[in-house]
C-alpha cells in the first residue's frame, strides 16, 4: 500500500467513524455539523464517498455468485420470553452473541451466511 493508497483508506475510517458518531449521537446532521466545525456538505460528500465504497466492496463480495438479483432470506422470530429458547437440530449451525442468535440449516449458501455474521458483529 502506498502513501495515497493509505491516506485515502485514513480519511474514509475516520469519516465512518464520525458518520456513526452522528447516527448514535442522536443530533441532526446541522446540529452535528456545528459541533464539529464542518460544512454539511462535507458532511454528505463523504457519507456519499462511503456508500459507494461500501457498494463497491459488496459487489466485489457477490462476483463470486453467479446471479446478484438472487437473495435469500430467513425468517426472524424473537422470542416471547428470555427463558424461551428453540431447540437447534444436530445438522443446524447455531451462533450466539448476547441477545442475537443466527440459526441456519445445511443448504443455508456459506456466502450469504458469511454476510449476515459480518453485518451482525459490526451491529453490535
Amino acid at each position: 500500500m502506498n502513501s495515497r493508497e493509505f491516506t485515502a483508506e485514513y480519511r474514509m475510517t475516520h469519516w465512518a467513524q464520525l458518520l456513526q458518531e452522528r447516527n448514535t449521537s442522536g443530533l441532526s446532521v446541522k446540529d452535528f455539523c456545528m459541533d464539529k466545525g464542518i460544512t454539511r456538505n462535507t458532511y454528505f460528500y463523504w457519507q456519499k464517498k462511503l456508500r459507494e465504497a461500501a457498494c463497491v466492496r459488496l459487489a466485489e463480495g457477490n462476483s463470486k455468485t453467479t446471479d446478484l438479483t438472487v437473495q435469500s432470506f430467513a425468517e426472524v422470530r424473537l422470542p416471547e420470553s428470555s427463558a424461551q429458547t428453540a431447540s437447534i437440530q444436530p445438522d443446524q449451525l447455531c451462533v450466539e452473541s448476547g441477545l442475537c442468535r443466527v440459526t441456519a440449516g445445511p443448504g443455508y449458501p456459506i456466502e450469504y451466511l458469511a454476510t449476515l455474521l459480518r453485518e451482525v458483529l459490526r451491529l453490535c
